[in-house]
């Protein structure tokens, strides 16, 4: 089995900064894709960053300049650094992760925490 926890949602007000975190544990070998999206009440989920095992990043075109997908591939986590946030970030963001282990390759999903850009 894999467990994919994410942290570091919170309340900040506009132009702040929040870092988003994302543990990967459980049966795992290695993690191959990684990403975070995020669902706005009454909105479709979407992708705001995902980063290849190559490294490669790709980002949604209202979060270019302003937030930046990391991983540390030892420990099987994902970072989401925002900064200069907006009132239309705020979201539940979701983390994503490809795993590689002795099953096969699959995707995993975390629960979401919550972010709230608000004065």
């Amino acid at each position: 089995q894999v467990q994919v926890v994410e942290s570091g949602g919170g309340l900040v007000q506009p132009g702040g900064s929040l870092r988003l975190s994302c543990a990967a544990s459980g049966d795992i070998f290695s993690l191959y894709r990684v990403g975070w999206y995020r669902q706005a009440p009454g909105k479709q989920r979407e992708l705001v960053a995902v980063m290849s095992s190559s490294g490669n990043t790709n980002y949604a075109d209202s979060v270019k300049g302003r937030f930046t997908i990391s991983r540390n591939s030892a420990k099987n986590t994902v970072f989401l650094q925002m900064n200069s946030l907006k009132p239309e970030d705020t979201a539940a963001y979701y983390c994503n992760v490809q795993v590689h282990n002795r099953v096969g390759t699959g995707d995993y999903w975390g629960q979401g925490t919550q972010v709230t850009v608000s004065s």
